[in-house]
Formats: structure tokens, sequence, C-alpha cells
């Protein structure tokens, strides 16, 4: 395959955009599937796990290929629940081009600019798809303006819709200036449509904007914007070549529309996808870190170069974990040993397979460019570098937010426990935002994870999958502490046991500080007067002991910890000592500045018909909510806001009963503030 028609892209949206209906549409249209699936009925082919069919909600992201026009497609389709955001956050990671799924009438949704932050920080050339616009209240202008308004990136589109709400029949493509047109009644499967010339009724708003359409363009990329000054004729194939430039340096975002479920509008994304979205050979080169001398390295998107590779998602299988890779440079056989190059760990590479949602297919190599699963790792987690042994690299790692959520688990049965930690491990080393710890104090077994859906999914897998059945606790909140004042603080580690002692002496300034991190580390060393290797021990010290907690055992988060003093002994001073001073003088330090416990507050929207405004208002201000915004979008009033994670457990079950089902909300982490004085009597 020529790595030019390659495109790796992702479907992503808020949820209920449509992204698994238009994911199986384009397994149908590329002749990957016989049947199409569909959500409602449970019969989606990218949402296979039981509890995925059971809800008609995507959990996990699956993994597929398919063609389209002698053009490779590796699709991703990710989940738009915010509980599942490392999914979303992971396959953005290694995809080369995403697709973004607005719905016509939600438009722009709390978990749409989510991802849409998180597509920006891996520099993820985007299409947008405005889907259901057969639906009541569909407004495809509208949508594109809050793209431009609340995602702040220039949405142009290059379709309009032929219709709408009942009357939509396709789309007016604006670059060719044709209608396509599809037929209910001949053809169900939406295989067959006619291109068309466009209806007189829609001809003039059609060329008003492909002359905005133009103009938009030529105001992204400099070469047309020339010729368009000089109103110079502009050709199909320059508008087409601008967009492509446009859209992949990320200077403009391409909009289309459709309808999934009618399937109408798909079969012209395809072609968007194929013509706009990047080749691994468009994103140019990757850049490293050479994991032994620590100097910057990079690799070209060529099999002939060394392989590298980044293990972007796990799954538990009966016959060994499989390892979704990412092959950024070389190529892989089986039966090959590579190296992780962040552990030094050499690992085997057994088995390699194309994936299709949870069916495979074994073949005998991934080359650059290319996505599949491989068995045999066993030291491998998600986010982890495989290269070449002798040409080693470290990619760039991937981030996932802290848990929020926890809840003590325990086995119904003695006979159990066992096979529910062996059910826990391997849920948490498929899933990197769920964790597993017992309690020191009580002995209980604690799990975290993003929200109260997350970790009931868990406990339904668990069942389900693995037999397990478990007694669950009430959820608990994850606090975290911080502290109030700058102090400086002296920490001493001395003992004597005959032969060699242990000898660590630091003084350390502790102030609170908003960083990238929860702890911000600073050697202000001066002189000499601690060895670096002792100064990274004390970093050690200080990172491990905060993460743990200190006052109440909540991780400590916005300090910042400078270590600018101390002493060393030329016998007794070690590693050990130094960090286990540093420790001492954390805790201390927060003694003295007096730790504030924090929790976790969401950012909320709420969507409800106008009737139960009051209603609903007066609830949610029961809850501790903070109301920021009211809009309107379509029939819908919107309530924006923050409100205390604690606040909110159950508040699904109370939206509907208020609002007869008819009202929706989403949240997600938004920052820690100050707990008031009663919540630490319910903490986790």
């Amino acid at each position: 395959m020529n790595i030019e028609k390659v495109r790796n892209f992702g479907i992503a949206a808020h949820i209920d955009a449509g992204k698994t209906t238009t994911s199986e549409r384009i397994l149908y249209y590329t002749g990957k599937s016989y049947k199409m699936g569909e959500v409602h009925e449970g019969t989606a082919v990218m949402d296979w796990m039981e509890e995925e069919q059971k809800r008609g909600i995507t959990i996990t992201a699956a993994a597929t290929s398919c063609e389209w026009n002698d053009y490779k497609f590796n699709l991703i389709d990710t989940p738009g629940h915010v509980d599942f955001t490392a999914e979303v956050e992971r396959s953005l990671r290694v995809l080369d081009g995403a697709v973004c799924v607005f719905c016509g009438v939600g438009g722009v949704e709390a978990q749409s600019e989510t991802v849409w932050r998180q597509a920006d920080k891996y520099h993820v050339p985007r299409i947008c798809f405005v889907n259901k616009m057969d639906r009541v209240g569909a407004d495809f202008l509208k949508v594109v303006g809050e793209i431009n308004e609340r995602l702040g990136m220039k949405g142009i589109p290059i379709q309009l819709p032929l219709g709408k709400e009942q009357g939509f029949k396709g789309v007016i493509d604006l670059i060719n200036m044709k209608a396509y047109v599809y037929s209910d009644d001949i053809d169900k499967l939406g295989i067959n449509y006619s291109i068309e010339e466009i209806p007189e009724e829609h001809r003039k708003e059609a060329e008003a904007q492909r002359e905005k359409m133009i103009e938009g363009i030529a105001e992204q990329v400099d070469w047309l914007t020339e010729k368009f000054i000089t109103g110079e004729a502009i050709s199909n194939e320059e508008i087409s070549r601008a967009i492509r430039e446009g859209t992949i340096n990320l200077k403009m975002v391409p909009v289309m529309c459709g309808s999934a479920f009618k399937k109408k509008g798909v079969q012209p994304l395809l072609d968007a996808v194929c013509s706009y979205l990047p080749s691994p050979l468009d994103r140019k080169s990757v850049a490293g870190i050479n994991p032994y001398t620590d100097e910057e390295t990079s690799r070209k998107p060529f099999p002939e170069e060394p392989f590298s590779a980044i293990a972007f998602k796990i799954a538990s299988d009966k016959h060994g974990d499989l390892t979704f890779i990412r092959v950024y440079s070389g190529k892989i056989a089986a039966g090959v040993r590579v190296i992780n190059s962040g552990k030094d760990k050499k690992e085997l590479i057994s088995r390699i397979y194309k994936m299709h949602a949870n069916t495979r297919e074994q073949i005998d190599e991934l080359r650059a460019g290319d996505i599949g699963a491989v068995i045999g790792l066993k030291y491998t987690v998600t986010g982890d570098t495989l290269s070449d042994p002798d040409r080693p690299i470290v990619l760039e790692k991937m981030d996932f937010p802290e848990t929020v959520i926890s809840m003590a688990i325990e086995p119904k049965t003695e006979v159990e426990k066992e096979k529910l930690g062996a059910a826990l491990a391997k849920m948490a080393k498929e899933d990197p935002t769920f964790k597993v710890r017992m309690d020191k104090d009580t002995g209980q077994m604690i799990i975290s994870g993003m929200g109260e859906l997350h970790l009931e999914v868990i406990k339904n897998r668990m069942l389900s999958e693995y037999k397990v059945d478990a007694n669950v606790g009430a959820p608990k909140v994850s606090y975290r502490e911080t502290i109030g004042k700058k102090v400086e603080v002296e920490g001493k580690f001395v003992q004597q046991t005959g032969g060699h002692g242990q000898f660590g002496h630091v003084w350390i300034t502790l102030e609170p500080f908003k960083g990238e991190e929860p702890v911000t580390f600073v050697d202000a060393v001066k002189g000499g007067k601690i060895p670096k290797q002792f100064v990274r021990s004390c970093e050690k010290g200080i990172r491990e002991t905060a993460n743990a907690g200190v006052a109440g055992g909540y991780s400590l988060i916005d300090i910042k910890v400078s270590v600018f003093d101390g002493s060393t002994h030329p016998v007794d001073s070690s590693d050990l000592a130094f960090y286990t001073a540093a420790s001492i003088a954390l805790r201390k330090g927060v003694e003295m500045a007096k730790s504030i416990l924090l929790e976790p507050i969401m950012s909320i929207e709420i969507a409800v018909p106008e009737q139960y405004m009051g209603d609903v208002i007066s609830e949610i201000h029961s809850r501790r909510a903070n109301i920021l915004e009211m809009s309107t979008r379509g029939v819908l009033r919107i309530i924006k806001g923050d409100v205390p994670l604690a606040e909110m457990f159950g508040y699904s079950t109370v939206l509907r009963s208020i609002t007869q089902g008819r009202g929706t909300f989403s949240m997600e982490p938004l920052e820690y503030r100050p707990a008031p004085a009663k919540a630490s009597s319910g903490v986790a």
C-alpha cells in the first residue's frame, strides 16, 4: 500500500451526536460490513461490548481497517461520554486526522469542546460533519457559527444542505457546484445517489456561499490570497488543494453535512477524508529523545527508517494481552525483538493482527503509518514507546486526567477474593483512568475512576465478563490538599547503626503555586552544598510523599517546593537519607502552612425545555451550583455553570423526574476549590 494513500483518522464528538452511526455507515459503504449495524438495536459492529450494546453508548475506542477508492483507512470510533475521555485522548495521540461530528440541532456541546481541545493538544487536522440534518430544528449555518465562535477555529462550509428537516434530500457541493440527491423510496441503503444540477431555488444561495467559501479559504492560504485579490480565475482543483493545505496546517476546518442515520451525505464525507485529511507522510517526522543520551532525535515515516511505535491501548484477551500500536517509522514482523525504550526492557512481538472491532486477522508485518495489534508484550503499558534495540527513541507520552470519584469494593465470598484482584488488575491495565489501591487504615480495596457511569460499567463488566460478584460501597469524592501560605522548613534524617549510618539534611521553601504539574519542584541549591544526585532523591521523596498525602491522606496539589540549602556527610549521606529528609521536611511544612482541603468542581451544562427552567434552577442551586450563563438552543434552554462533584450523585435520576425525561446534562472536571468544613466527613 502506498503510504500517501493511508488515512489514520478517528470519529469524535459529544455523546449522541451520531459518531457510531457514522462509523457503521462508513464500514458498510467501504464494503467492510455486509449489513449496517444500528446503535438503537444493539447491532453496531464498533459497539461490540455487552455493556455498550445494552446502554447504546460507546465505552471503548474500537479500531478497524477498510478501503475506499484505492485509499486505506485505519478508523477509530471513540466514546462521547466524559467518563471515558481517556479513550479519546489516547486515540487522538496516534491518529493523523479526525472527523468531528456535531448534531445539527444541538450544535457545539460541552464534550465537543473537550474533544476539540484534545485534538488541538496533539495538532490533529479535522473535518467537521454536521449530522442529523433531517431533524426538526437542525440549522447547518448556525452550527458553523458556533464552531467559529466557541472552538476558535475557522470553520468553512464546503457544502450546503439540500432541503431541511423532513425535506432533507442530500447535499450541495460548493466546490463543483453540484447537488448530491438521495432518494428515500428507491434505495433504503443510500448506496445510489444522483449527481445533478443545483435546483433553481437553491442556486442563488449556493453561489453566494461559494463566494464566501473561496474568500474564507483565501484568508488562510497565502498563495490563494493573491489570486483572489487580483480577481484571477480559481479552478476547482486549486480550491481543493487550498482546502487540503489549510486543513493540514490547522488554519481552518472544512464543514460538511448529512444524516448518517438516514444514510445521506456519508460518501462525500469519505471522499473528503481522502482529499483533505493528512497521510502519515504529511505529518512529517516524529520527535523524541534518545533514552541513553537524552539527546533529541526524530524518525521519518518511511519503512526504511529504524522501527518506532507507540502502544496506545491494551485489551485483555484469553490468549494474552493485545497491545494496540501505531507504527511511526520502520516496520515490524512477528518473532522480532524490540525494546520498550522508556523502561529499557526487551519485548518479543510473537503475533501481529489487523483489527476489526473485536475480530482480528493475523498478518505478517506492520509498516510505517500502520495501526494494528500485537501479542507477546510483558512490560508495555499505554503510552510506552517501542523501538529498534540498536536505535532507541522515546516518543512523547500521553497525559491522562486524575480520577475524581472512588468507592470501596469487596468480593461477596472469600473464594472470589483472588478472582476480584485479578479482574481489577486487568481492567486497570486496560484503562489508565481506572485505579485500584488498598486503604492502609481500613484494609478495604478502593477503586477510583472518572465518574459514576465509569465505575458502574467497571462493576457490570466484572459480573458479565469476569464472573466476579462484588459488593460496592457508595461513591465518594476524591479530595485533594493544598497549603495557604509560604513557609521555610528544615528536614533532617540521621541514623547511626554501627558501620555506615544515614545522613540527609535539607532546607526547603513550600508555597502555594498553580503550575502545569500538581507539584512544581525547583532545585535552588547554590555552591554544590547538596550534590545533584541527592537533589534528585529529594525531588523523588517530595513527589511521592505529596502524592500519598500528608495531613488527611489526600494528594497535595498546587504547591511549589524549592530545595535551597542543606548539608552532607562524607560517608553516611545516601539517596535514601535525602529522600527521607525531604519527605520529613514536606510533612513539617504542610503542618506549618496549614493544609486546606480541596474538592473537585465540575463544569456543568443542562439542556431543558422552557417550562421546566424554574424547577431545574432552584434544584441545582440547592446543590451549591454557581450558574454562569443561560442561553437558548432551538426549543431548549441551556444552563451553564459549575458545581461540586460531591453534590451531584444521583442527579440524572432527579433531572429525569423534574423534566419528565426531557432534560439532559453533561459534566466534566473543571478545577479544585476549598471545600466547606463539613465536607471532610464523607471523603474518599
